[in-house]
């Protein structure tokens, strides 16, 4: 089958970085689906881990962490799934990613794709959707409600670089299922259109200093933060913007915290990794494949909206290529995605 990986570190505009290549093909066996891929997303993990995770000597590390594709064959365990049943979903960082034709995945953290949406509007969501939900529900543990509810909550949520993959999703889920004010960071004039459409309540601007843009807003003080990036830069901006006892939870990876800062106020910080489930096959595995059920229902009821910013085209080497630029960049908006072979 056709792939895309690479055999050594280098930066992305070394010929060898990403190549095209043969590999066999994958069988399905136990709780394994075999999708036959089509379409996949690029996502800021995919260039860090080739930036610093060397392949076994001889052999192609094959990225790749959000895929829409179609069930082909199951293991003998599957339960939840069929030949011929369109699927989507993050995939294992233990396992062969998905930038190749075939892929085999447990069925438990794999969700059945939205039927409203193009395959690769569909591969745009399950890593970042699992991560904002689990990040909005599970680590700052915000009450959620039903997307018709109208009622409002006291919190207050700051999320902090909202124009970004995981941050367009986030916006959505908080002001969709949860009665929560949402205040959007971004820092040009498109991504603070971008997040304000997808239905945050205020936007301001990253780039300069938080505290006095938020105490203009004159609706009191913060009580979580999501915080999507810098996350070294921002906190003692978080430390003083944020009520007592308010939560921050994070996804980037910075090089050093001073977690004493947040003792006065009885602070909690809390780390957001969507894959720790599958790489340490926890004990509710399950609950990412009904996860990206609830929100393949919310996109198909029409509550939320995919996230695909830039459709690259087919899947290859050369736009693969492309795809890690401009991530690297720091400057795109919404989802990159490319389709077929």
């Amino acid at each position: 089958m056709k792939a895309i990986g690479y055999n050594q570190s280098l930066p992305i505009s070394e010929k060898a970085s990403l190549v095209d290549i043969e590999l066999p093909q994958p069988k399905a066996s136990g709780y394994d689906l075999l999708v036959r891929v089509k379409s996949i997303a690029v996502n800021p993990v995919d260039y860090k881990i080739r930036q610093n995770v060397k392949p076994k000597e001889n052999e192609y590390k094959v990225l790749g962490w959000d895929t829409a594709g179609e069930v082909v064959a199951i293991g003998e365990s599957v339960s939840k799934f069929k030949p011929g049943d369109m699927v989507f979903y993050a995939g294992d960082l233990n396992r062969q990613g998905g930038n190749a034709q075939y892929q085999s995945v447990d069925e438990r953290i794999v969700g059945h794709k939205p039927k409203s949406l193009s395959n690769s509007e569909a591969a745009a969501l399950p890593l970042t959707a699992i991560t904002a939900w689990e990040l909005l529900f599970e680590r700052l543990a915000i009450k959620q409600q039903h997307p018709d509810s109208k009622e409002r909550s006291k919190d207050v949520i700051l999320i902090v670089g909202a124009a970004g993959g995981v941050g367009s999703i986030l916006v959505q889920l908080a002001n969709v299922l949860t009665g929560a004010t949402v205040i959007a960071t971004a820092s040009r004039e498109n991504s603070a259109k971008w997040v304000k459409t997808l239905g945050a309540d205020y936007v301001i601007d990253h780039s300069k200093p938080l505290q006095n843009q938020i105490e203009q807003l004159n609706i009191g003080q913060v009580t979580h933060i999501a915080s999507l990036t810098h996350t070294d830069s921002y906190l003692d901006s978080y430390v003083a913007l944020l009520a007592p006892m308010g939560k921050i939870a994070l996804i980037d990876d910075p090089k050093s915290l001073d977690i004493s800062k947040l003792k006065l106020k009885s602070l909690s910080l809390h780390w957001e990794f969507m894959f720790t489930r599958s790489m340490f096959n926890t004990s509710d595995i399950i609950k990412q494949h009904h996860l990206l059920n609830k929100v393949s229902d919310l996109i198909d009821q029409g509550y939320i909206q995919t996230t695909v910013g830039k459709n690259l085209g087919t899947i290859n080497a050369k736009n693969l290529k492309a795809a890690h630029e401009i991530l690297e960049s720091g400057k795109s908006i919404g989802k990159i995605v490319l389709q077929g072979f």
